[in-house]
């Protein structure tokens, strides 16, 4: 596509893109939580919906293994799911397990299902050393991913969550890893699934593990994410919920009543949501075209989706069109040449593309005096 430009700089419409709400019911923010750190998010915008202390600096126990399975899954899915042969190394390491031995045989894919249900330090670290030889080097990788997410407060040391004085988060950098992850199809199957059975390669067997994460069981609408302790750290949670097509993510960091905790949270933030629609089929523009028979084509926005919003900032999304001051034949029809974007003040939250109704073939060039009567070019 050309380059764009404001073809209209003062084309700034606000749009009422959904009928009134009324928020007369909506819960109070929860007044007091056991956690030290909380954070409630929409999935769909990153919109902080309660914080208290979000970006404290924090130890985060097993909650790391979203980053660790994230990793992991997304090379599986590169290498075809490879078969890792388990180490001595692979499992010495303390604390809770999925139950590896030298000597067996497993997928990436499976090791993954041991952190995030079992919450398998042995698998963490099993991942780690086959993706990247050593634990340090596999930290250089989570520290890299993490800040290529924006987490701007975290550091991280260890692949399974393991006390370690350099290694720390926040309760809304970890928001922010978890609403990375859920995107991927594979961690969001396993983190959502109350119980699993993996598939050993050597020996051949299957074993069936219980996901930690009891919401899964007991909060309507739960799709995960993970649970972490440590004497250190405490109860931390990263959990996420949808419903209505609202996902919401809510993070605890030190939370003796965690459970609790989330489900206040996630309440009160489904109570404040709604589903803002977008739909550029209604507007439409006449761009001009360069060398074409024709001066003008027509351009329509198309279908768009939609996405959750706190009902405060619903009613304040406003359209840019953008749009290039003309483009050259020929084009096709159904072809993008601009865009509808759709703003929460400077964010950006939707964007929909503008293309072309009819094609536009390019000007014959009609015969000179000298081509039409002596054939001369």
């Amino acid at each position: 596509m050309k380059k764009l430009f404001r073809r209209t700089a003062g084309f700034l419409c606000a749009l009422f893109l959904l009928g009134p709400f009324d928020g007369a019911h909506a819960e109070e923010a929860p007044e007091v939580l056991s956690a030290q750190s909380a954070v409630l998010i929409s999935a769909d915008t990153a919109s902080v919906l309660y914080e208290k202390d979000c970006k404290k600096q924090m130890s985060m126990a097993s909650t790391t293994k979203i980053l660790t399975a994230l990793l992991t899954l997304e090379e599986a899915e590169q290498k075809g799911d490879p078969v890792v042969k388990i180490t001595e190394e692979m499992v010495a390491v303390e604390g809770s397990s999925m139950g590896l031995q030298a000597g067996d045989e497993i997928t990436l894919r499976n090791l993954s299902a041991g952190m995030l249900l079992a919450s398998g330090n042995d698998a963490a670290n099993a991942a780690a050393l086959y993706l990247s030889g050593s634990q340090e080097e596999f930290a250089k990788r989570m520290n890299q991913r993490a800040a290529e997410l924006g987490m701007k407060d975290s550091h991280f040391v260890t692949p399974s969550g393991l006390d370690d004085e350099a290694h720390y988060s926040t309760a809304y950098d970890m928001a922010l890893l978890a609403r990375e992850a859920l995107k991927n199809e594979a961690f969001r199957e396993l983190c959502s699934s109350s119980t699993y059975q993996v598939t050993f390669s050597q020996p051949e067997k299957k074993v069936s593990y219980t996901n930690h994460n009891k919401l899964l069981r007991f909060y309507d609408g739960c799709i995960g994410v993970k649970t972490g302790f440590t004497k250190k750290s405490g109860r931390c949670l990263v959990s996420a919920a949808e419903r209505d097509g609202v996902t919401l993510i809510a993070v605890t960091l030190n939370a003796p009543d965690d459970w609790n905790d989330h489900m206040a949270l996630l309440d009160y933030g489904f109570s404040t949501m709604k589903q803002v629609s977008f739909d550029g089929s209604d507007l439409s523009f006449e761009l001009p075209v360069v060398g074409a028979e024709q001066e003008m084509v027509q351009v329509r926005g198309g279908c768009g989706g939609s996405v959750s919003l706190p009902v405060k900032e619903a009613d304040q999304i406003t359209c840019r069109v953008f749009l290039p001051v003309f483009c050259y034949a020929p084009l096709g029809e159904g072809e993008q040449v601009g865009r509808l974007q759709y703003y929460l003040g400077d964010s950006l939250v939707y964007s929909i593309p503008l293309i072309t109704q009819k094609s536009v073939a390019v000007q014959e060039k009609k015969p000179g005096f000298w081509e039409k009567w002596f054939g001369v070019s």
